[in-house]
């Protein structure tokens, strides 16, 4: 594939309203993947910082003032006839009722129904990002009694998504307590299962987690038929690797010490922004992360913090 030398950085926004809508606009068909929907935005200008890049193309496009806004998820991107940089703002306050002001159509859309529209393909880890929760619990060991319990608990104390971990169950109890989270547990905005794909086929399971070992040995990602696959990365091989086969997002560890390695003190944040700085897909800090580490994450391109501790009694 022929990469163009010079990159085309934009500037992008998914921008939620009070009613949880995400909006987006329509490329018209005379420009570069005319005819699909896209997350608003435009140029970032030579010396230009991308927030007040961000603010001028908002009005211009949307008639809309930018009130709050944070660092969601930067994707490179490189098509056969161009090279792109997307920087993208989660927009979640702004004044003005937002219209197409330059002719294009615009729509308020529920994420729920995301999936349902064409985007470019530089686009797609935006809707993923777009749709994935910051706060990704691990669980933890527990007597099999008490997962669901103990789930409800942490998503009470700020989880919003949850990932159902338990290595020292056997097949049949694991299978049982997925189950139950993925018909009973409704709290969990998002819910991802960490097992073999052969479990996660039996189970029907919308996402599925991949160990490192798990990630070397995926052949195809036709073989999970499931919306979501991610896996754990711990080098940018891995990282490169995650990417190549297709995982829709990842979780990268470990950013700090954590009770299961001490004496590790971890890659830290300059080092987890500079493997972040060429993945073109969502991903998660883990490795000591507590809620004072989500404001880093998110400075750092991370997409959120995935934690055990931070959450689990």
């Amino acid at each position: 594939m022929s990469v163009a030398k010079k990159i085309v950085h934009v500037a992008a926004a998914v921008i939620v309203d009070d009613h949880g809508r995400i909006l987006l606009a329509k490329r018209p068909d005379d420009k570069h993947q005319g005819g699909l929907w896209e997350f608003p935005g435009g140029k970032v200008e030579s010396g230009e910082p991308v927030s007040s890049a961000l603010l001028r193309e908002l009005d211009e496009e949307l008639g809309i003032t930018v009130m709050a806004s944070f660092p969601l998820i930067k994707v490179p991107y490189h098509y056969p006839d161009k090279s792109v940089l997307l920087d993208v703002y989660k927009v979640t306050a702004f004044t003005g009722e937002a219209y197409g002001r330059e002719g294009q159509q615009v729509r308020w859309v529920e994420p729920a129904d995301l999936d349902d529209y064409q985007f470019p393909a530089a686009n797609r880890p935006i809707v993923n990002a777009a749709l994935l929760p910051q706060r990704l619990l691990i669980t933890g060991t527990a007597e099999p009694q008490e997962y669901v319990e103990k789930v409800a608990q942490a998503v009470n104390r700020g989880a919003e998504g949850v990932m159902f971990r338990a290595n020292a169950l056997d097949d049949a109890s694991f299978a049982e307590l997925a189950a139950v989270l993925q018909t009973g547990f409704t709290q969990a905005r998002f819910l991802t299962l960490n097992c073999s794909i052969e479990m996660a086929e039996k189970l029907r399971a919308d996402a599925l987690h991949l160990n490192r070992h798990r990630l070397q040995e995926l052949q195809d990602r036709k073989q999970f038929s499931g919306r979501w696959l991610s896996a754990s990365c711990h080098s940018r091989e891995e990282l490169q690797m995650a990417v190549e086969k297709g995982v829709d997002f990842i979780l990268l560890s470990p950013v700090k010490e954590t009770s299961s390695h001490p004496g590790d003190a971890g890659m830290g944040w300059d080092r987890f922004a500079d493997l972040l700085a060429e993945c073109p897909v969502p991903v998660f800090a883990l490795g000591g992360m507590g809620e004072e580490d989500l404001a880093l994450a998110s400075n750092a391109g991370a997409q959120g913090i995935a934690a055990i501790s931070a959450w689990w009694a």
